[in-house]
């Protein structure tokens, strides 16, 4: 990557070693391991002197089968893998070399460095003819980009929420195995839509920032085909903004960002389409760096939505909720209006007063537009596109999750949303997410986050999955995997939303806490910022009382929200002192805590 240019650098991956959490010999002389959780790297076996082998037979696989073995032919694209392996005399140890996989090391994808070698994502391990080893010298090899396992945590009154929590702080540190985010195993490729969702995760985990950017700044040069994920490169970049601080990254490719919005594809009314051959040009495409050698795009944008029908699943009807995909589409210009309204902001901080004007004049044509035209005000719901009659929640979810409805229709909209339950990917989850918690749905939010049927957390736990899956099940994506990270929302979701601790200013210098915990009885919170950890921790009895203890960095003021619905009537104490708060809804706002330990009181 000698031709492209990025303002971090990162640091070296590292290799860490992990011993077996079970270990059993089978009548045939077999050694099964389980380690506990699938990781990226390979396996070294010792090998007693005088035993006499040649050649050593394993088995790496990420799930079971029926038998409790290793399943030798998972669905989907889940892996599996058997390897025969030559040893050279008198080894005292052997460490599995892992075949390439031609599918994930070819032009589009990030390559192992020769310094460390291929990988495989693996949980169990089975040695053939291995009476002589011992399982508890045997080791799996992970790979990683560094991780500070300490540096953030959440434990909560709900048992399986902490589960949830702990799938996604793995999946993130677990998938930094490239040292650039990348879709999972089978193709090792950026994607932007997944390095948004990857980026969110990191910041909600670990005091890491250098990855994401790198990701980010590597995506802006060589991205790829659907046309949000252009979007969501501004997107990415106002979050690496608002969480360090830093401005270099937004000054260095300002001008590819401004293209990133699409704006060149408004029309006169400011909605955008990549259907028009007139405005969406091979030039246009060159401005957006589509066309380059490492990610082939011979069809030019296309719009996504999510999953599409019949795609890697016989007869299904994908993960967009029977979206119309109209040429002018509700859910591409809830894209372009969030790129807008950011980039009118990053063009604010880097003091280009007319770029600032440009693109709010824009963003505020846009959110018009789709208000006018796009709304159904007979059902109370924004339709898939211009001429479209059908609204899916993708369509009403985006514009929630971007700030687009009107406080008036927020209420039949998120009635609407919340009636769709989970009828989006993974991907989608952490929209949908994010717009119930922005419009006061903490609770529909919560069930999500806990649920137990076959679209949820608890189901990739319950099937045996240790890093989240590219999908919510087989039925819906069947060549899916079982190492995605953009299937982690929950990494920020539980941080940022539940929690609700979120940079106000850039660099966290002000730092917004407002939990939103619903029926949540108990939670704390560790979560790292570039000045040091925030702690938060609640007692919610729901309508009757809230307390809520902080301790804030050195360098940094909070605003606190503080849920106060349900019909509660109580008073604020601050620190043993009787306060007033500003009342806003059904939250009491307490302004300007400097740092130390904090104890709110509503009761």
């Amino acid at each position: 990557m000698a031709d492209a240019k990025f303002t971090v650098v990162r640091k070296e991956l590292v290799q860490a070693e992990a011993t077996p959490a079970v270990a059993r010999r089978l009548e045939d002389g077999t050694l099964f391991l389980d380690f506990g959780r699938a990781a990226f790297g390979t396996l070294i076996v010792p090998l007693p002197a005088g035993t006499g082998r040649v050649s050593i037979v394993v088995h790496l696989g990420e799930k079971l089968g029926a038998d409790g073995l290793i399943d030798r032919t998972p669905p989907g694209t889940v892996r599996y893998r058997r390897i025969e392996q030559v040893l050279a005399p008198g080894s005292a140890s052997c460490r599995i070399v892992i075949p390439p996989d031609p599918r994930n090391t070819g032009r589009a994808a990030i390559r192992m460095p020769d310094t460390i070698g291929e990988v495989y994502p693996f949980r169990y391990a089975e040695i053939e003819a291995a009476a002589e080893i011992d399982p508890g010298a045997v080791r799996q090899v992970c790979v990683l980009y560094p991780f500070d396992d300490n540096a953030a945590s959440f434990v909560s009154s709900d048992s399986g929420l902490n589960t949830v929590w702990e799938l996604c702080k793995h999946s993130i540190k677990a998938t930094t195995f490239c040292g650039v985010y990348v879709d999972g195993d089978r193709e090792r490729i950026p994607y932007e839509g997944d390095a948004y969702i990857n980026q969110l995760g990191h910041y909600g985990v670990d005091q890491e920032y250098a990855l994401a950017r790198y990701t980010h700044e590597y995506l802006i040069q060589y991205p790829t085909w659907p046309t949000e994920w252009q979007l969501h490169s501004v997107l990415m970049a106002w979050d690496d903004y608002l969480y360090t601080g830093e401005t270099r990254s937004l000054e260095t490719f300002y001008d590819d960002l401004c293209a990133k919005t699409l704006i060149d594809l408004a029309r006169e009314d400011g909605l955008i389409s990549t259907a028009n051959p007139e405005l969406c040009t091979k030039e246009f495409e060159r401005r957006l760096n589509l066309h380059h050698d490492r990610y082939i795009v011979d069809h030019g944008l296309r719009d996504l939505v999510d999953w599409p029908p019949g795609s890697f699943t016989e007869g299904g009807q994908g993960e967009r909720d029977g979206h119309d995909m109209r040429p002018v589409n509700t859910v591409v210009n809830a894209f372009h209006y969030r790129a807008l309204v950011l980039m009118a902001r990053m063009a604010g901080v880097l003091g280009r007063a007319e770029d600032r004007q440009r693109f709010s004049g824009q963003a505020a044509k846009v959110r018009e537009t789709i208000n006018r035209l796009l709304f159904d005000p007979d059902r109370g719901v924004y339709v898939d596109g211009e001429g479209a009659s059908h609204a899916s929640l993708h369509s009403n979810m985006f514009l929630l999750a971007f700030d687009a409805v009107p406080p008036e229709r927020i209420g039949s909209v998120a009635a609407f949303v919340k009636s769709r339950g989970m009828a989006c990917s993974v991907y989608g989850a952490q929209h949908l997410l994010d717009a119930l918690y922005r419009c006061g749905e903490a609770g529909h939010a919560l069930d999500l986050l806990t649920a137990t049927h076959n679209r949820s957390w608890h189901h990739m736990i319950a099937s045996g999955g240790t890093i989240t899956w590219e999908a919510w099940d087989w039925s819906y994506k069947n060549n899916l995997d079982w190492n995605h990270a953009w299937g982690a929302a929950p990494a920020n979701i539980l941080m940022r939303r539940l929690m609700g601790v979120r940079p106000l200013e850039p660099g966290f210098r002000q730092v917004l806490i407002q939990p939103q915990p619903a029926s949540l009885r108990q939670a704390a919170a560790k979560v790292p910022t570039p000045r040091g950890p925030v702690h938060v921790a609640f007692e919610n009895d729901p309508g009757k009382s809230f307390h809520l203890t902080v301790m804030i960095p050195r360098d940094m003021t909070a605003r606190l929200g503080l849920p106060c619905g349900g019909g509660m009537v109580a008073e604020l104490w601050v620190d043993g002192v009787r306060r007033d708060g500003r009342l806003a809804g059904q939250t009491l706002w307490v302004e300007g805590l400097g740092p130390g330990k904090h104890v709110l009181k509503l009761e």
